[in-house]
């Protein structure tokens, strides 16, 4: 084999689903594989919802890229945010703590994978953390344990009914999952812990401007769902729009156009995700099209239009209708690895990348899920025990799987939350960063 091609240099911006299954997919290719990532770790975002309500710890959904990587001879790690990408020089910069770094690529994976959206009013992170990060789902749950704290400090009345309620914005999967969360918390897990009120009071409302909770799902999942959110004493305001957050609560516009206010000290932002600013960085270069997420329009083989040595994968990219789920970013991981590997063995066919859909679903609290698997429709206990059993099938590690389980059993069969450690630094770093 030519040294050419041994020395075939691959780059792999992010090391999400889509990032780590083309590393994966490389391994024995006679490339050198360069994987920059912003942290050092590859976060299995599915399961921050629980990290947030204390059930999981970070390290059990977030493991070492260096660790996972440690049996790739071929693969180096490097820490750091791409800021940059030169197309013509095939030229990648990054930043690491101030200092820049270029690497040169034959061919580039970009898989930089998408962040919270709040639709143009960026100001209202600083009182309604999303959960797409460490430091988000840290933050999060120091303000939801926080909160019951500071209102066993308040006597009855309205400081206390503020601390006791909690806002989730957004009814898609991740906004259910943190409410369902939050409820079981509530109920089970903190019962009997505190002496000036009782935990269920707690009252949780889910907003979402879509009339519906998980509007992409089949509209007999999402009835079972609303029911059980209903039965969980979950508030639904659907139908209503969020126009402000402030530290005391939130501005609504409802059903009706009428506006309204709900005082609530502690929120969560679910709605919405917006991609890589990379993204409009390697559309400007290459004449693409993007869509208002910011995502790359690619061609079907997920390259971008005039650089077929670039590939744009997962939430990053603009593809037909296909959702921003892990699975595409997987499929298209591998897809985009295994051309790079065709192409050095003298394949020229372009091969468009066909996703599989293995279904999806959406937990909604303890036995409460639901699932649509093709045309399978399924709900309760069996959905749920299904949601378990993939979570754990796609976390990345025989301990990790081990370790997530043992807390599982603690939470769900138990009434036990084995994280709830809490500090002043999680609930406040983001506001006094501004």
């Amino acid at each position: 084999m030519s040294s050419s091609i041994s020395k075939h240099r691959v780059v792999i911006v992010g090391s999400g689903f889509g990032g780590l299954a083309a590393a994966k997919a490389l391994r024995h290719a006679q490339v050198e594989v360069t994987v920059i990532d912003r942290t050092n770790h590859h976060l299995f975002q599915p399961l921050l919802y629980q990290m947030a309500t204390g059930v999981v710890a970070e390290g059990e959904i977030a493991p070492p890229i260096r660790d996972i990587l440690r049996c790739h001879a071929n693969t180096r790690v490097l820490l750091g945010e791409v800021v940059d990408v030169d197309l013509d020089a095939r030229e990648v910069t990054f930043e690491t703590v101030g200092r820049r770094t270029s690497v040169a690529y034959d061919s580039l994976i970009v898989a930089a994978g998408a962040g919270q959206s709040y639709f143009g009013h960026d100001e209202f992170s600083v009182h309604a953390p999303g959960l797409k990060t460490i430091d988000d789902a840290l933050e999060v749950r120091g303000r939801i344990f926080g909160a019951f704290e500071l209102a066993e400090l308040e006597r009855p009345g309205r400081q206390r009914d503020a601390w006791l309620t909690i806002a989730v914005v957004g009814a898609g999967p991740t906004g259910v999952e943190v409410a369902g969360q939050i409820a079981e918390l509530s109920h089970r897990a903190l019962k009997y812990n505190f002496r000036g009120f009782d935990p269920a009071r707690v009252r949780v409302i889910l907003l979402d401007a879509a009339p519906t909770v998980l509007p992409t799902f089949p509209e007999s999942l999402r009835r079972r769902a609303h029911r059980d959110l209903l039965r969980l004493g979950i508030e639904t305001q659907l139908g209503t729009r969020v126009t402000g957050v402030d530290e005391h609560g939130l501005d609504v516009i409802g059903p009706d156009g009428s506006p309204g206010r709900i005082e609530a000290h502690t929120k969560v932002w679910a709605a919405g995700v917006k991609a890589s600013a990379l993204g409009t960085r390697l559309a400007e270069q290459s004449g693409a099209a993007v869509d208002r997420s910011g995502r790359v329009a690619v061609l079907p083989d997920c390259t971008l239009p005039g650089h077929p040595e670039v590939f744009v994968i997962g939430d990053l990219m603009s593809l037909g209708d296909l959702p921003g789920v892990a699975e595409v970013a997987m499929q298209s991981g591998r897809h985009a690895a295994l051309t790079i590997v065709r192409r050095l063995r003298g394949g020229e066919e372009t091969r468009e990348f066909r996703y599989h859909d293995l279904g999806t679903m959406a937990t909604v609290s303890r036995f409460r899920a639901v699932a649509s698997l093709g045309p399978v429709r399924v709900g309760g206990v069996v959905a749920w025990l299904l949601g378990l059993v993939v979570h754990l099938a796609f976390l990345t590690g025989f301990k990790n799987r081990v370790a997530t389980l043992a807390r599982w059993t603690i939470a769900f069969l138990g009434r036990g939350r084995p994280e709830r450690t809490i500090t002043e630094q999680q609930v406040f770093a983001r506001t006094r960063a501004l």
